[in-house]
C-alpha cells in the first residue's frame, strides 16, 4: 500500500477542489447549458416539517444555545442510531455519549485537538487519512501540528485503506484514524471485519477512530454497517471509536449546520469541553427542527428513492464505460477517464463540448509514496439532481467522449 508521509504545506493541504476546478475552467466557455455535477449539494425535496417547526422556535435565536445540546436532541439522536443498528438500541446514553455539532465537517475538523491531547507525550503525532480524501481530514491534521499521513485507497484494496499494511511504528504515533463509509468519492462501504480490524488498531494502539458515516443513509442494496454496533460487538462498549453523521446528505439539508458525534464517553467529554470554549453552539431553532428530522424516516427513504433512479439511469447509460460500477453507498460516481487524457482533461473536454461540470479526481487525492496521485486519471460525479437533469447529463458525456 503506498503512504504519503512528511509535512506538506498548509496551503497545500487546504487547498479547495472548487477553488482548483474554478480555476482549470477559467476563460473555457460551456459548449452548452451547463449542468453542474461537481458539487455532493443535494437537491432532494426540503422535508415539510422544516419551515413550520424553525417558525415555532424562531423566537430562541435570541438565546444562547447550551453547548451540549438540549436534552431531546441527544435524545432523538440515541433513538435513531438504536432504530439504524438495533444492537445499539437502550445502549447510546444520550447524556454522556452523544454530542450535537454545527453539521459533520465542523465536528471532523476540531475533534483533532482533543484526540492530540490525549497522547500528548507522543513524538511526531500522525493522523492517518484515507487518499482520496475529504479535505477536513488533511485541514485538521495541518492546524494541529500533527503529520498527516495518506494511505492509498484504489481499486485493488476496495478502495479502502489496507489497515493490515501499515507499519507498527506508525500506528505507536497515530493519535486518530480517519475513516469514512461509505467512501467519498468511490461509494466504497467497509464491512463488519473491516470495521472490527480498524478497532482493533485503534484499542491496540491507543488511537481514535474517527468514523465519517455522513452517507450511511445513501444506499442501493443492504445498509451499510457502523462502527458502534461494530465495536459493541466487540467488548461491549465504545472505547476509542467514536462516528460522524448530520442531516446534510441523510436528509439533504446541507445548509441546515446540524450533526453529531456519538461513541466514546471519555472522548466526548473532553471534547464538549474543548468546543465549549471554540467551537459554536448549534442555534436552538435548528436543534428543534433537528429533533424532527431525525425522529422521521419517510423523507430519508423518499431522498435514497431519487437516488435510487439516478444509479439506475447511470447503469443504462454508462453500461461499463469509463470503469463505471454502482457503487455500494454514496451518490458519487468515480470515473476512469485515462483513456482521455486524464481526470483534469477530461473535465475540460466535457465543459468545452456539452457544458456538464465535473470534479477532476486528482483535487480529491495526493501523490503518495508511489509517486502517483490515486485520482488523477479519475473525476468525480455527483448524482444529486433531478432523474431528468442526470439523464440528460451522463448522456451529453457519453456523446461527447463516446
Amino acid at each position: 500500500m503506498a503512504i504519503q508521509t512528511g509535512q506538506p504545506s498548509l496551503d497545500d493541504l487546504i487547498a479547495s477542489p472548487f477553488a482548483r476546478l474554478a480555476a482549470l475552467l477559467d476563460g473555457i466557455a460551456p459548449g452548452a447549458g451547463s449542468i453542474d455535477l461537481s458539487l455532493g449539494e443535494p437537491r432532494a425535496l426540503i422535508p415539510s416539517f422544516l419551515g413550520p417547526t424553525l417558525q415555532q422556535h424562531v423566537s430562541e435565536f435570541g438565546r444562547y444555545p447550551p453547548i451540549r445540546g438540549i436534552p431531546a436532541l441527544r435524545q432523538a439522536i440515541a433513538a435513531w442510531l438504536g432504530r439504524r443498528y438495533p444492537t445499539l438500541a437502550g445502549d447510546v446514553e444520550p447524556d454522556i455519549e452523544v454530542l450535537p455539532l454545527n453539521g459533520s465537517r465542523e465536528g471532523l475538523f476540531s475533534a483533532i485537538f482533543p484526540a492530540l491531547a490525549r497522547k500528548a507525550s507522543v513524538t511526531r503525532p500522525a493522523v492517518l487519512i484515507p487518499n482520496p480524501f475529504y479535505q477536513a481530514y488533511a485541514a485538521a491534521a495541518a492546524a494541529s501540528g500533527a503529520e498527516p499521513v495518506f494511505l492509498d485507497s484504489a481499486g485493488a484494496t476496495q478502495f479502502l485503506p489496507a489497515l493490515d499494511a501499515i507499519d507498527e511504528e506508525l500506528l505507536q504515533r497515530t493519535v486518530a484514524l480517519y475513516l469514512c463509509s461509505p467512501s467519498n468519492p468511490q461509494g466504497a462501504v467497509a464491512d463488519r471485519d473491516y470495521l472490527a480490524l480498524a478497532i482493533e488498531l485503534a484499542r491496540r494502539f491507543d488511537f481514535m477512530l474517527f468514523a465519517d458515516e455522513c452517507y450511511s443513509e445513501i444506499y442501493s442494496g443492504a445498509a451499510p454497517p457502523g462502527a458502534l454496533e461494530t465495536a459493541l460487538a466487540a467488548d461491549g462498549s465504545f472505547a476509542k471509536v467514536v462516528t460522524f453523521n448530520s442531516l446534510s446528505k441523510r436528509s439533504g439539508l446541507p445548509g441546515l449546520r446540524s450533526g453529531f458525534v456519538a461513541g466514546d464517553p471519555d472522548f466526548i467529554a473532553a471534547f464538549a469541553r474543548f468546543r465549549n470554549v471554540a467551537c459554536p453552539q448549534v442555534p436552538l431553532p435548528i436543534q428543534h427542527a433537528s429533533v424532527r428530522a431525525w425522529s422521521d424516516e419517510a423523507h430519508v427513504e423518499q431522498g435514497r428513492a431519487l437516488y435510487r433512479q439516478n444509479f439506475d439511469i447511470a447503469d443504462a447509460a454508462l453500461q461499463t464505460r469509463y470503469g463505471y460500477r454502482r457503487p455500494p453507498g454514496g451518490f458519487f460516481l468515480w470515473l476512469d477517464m485515462a483513456a482521455h487524457g486524464g481526470g483534469e482533461e477530461a473535465v475540460k473536454t466535457l465543459w468545452k463540448g456539452c457544458g456538464v461540470r465535473l470534479l477532476p479526481g486528482k483535487y480529491l487525492a495526493r501523490t503518495g509514496a508511489s509517486g502517483v496521485n490515486p485520482g488523477v486519471n479519475h473525476v468525480r460525479v455527483a448524482l444529486v439532481h433531478a432523474p431528468e437533469t442526470t439523464g440528460e447529463a451522463l448522456g451529453r458525456i457519453v456523446a461527447t467522449l463516446g
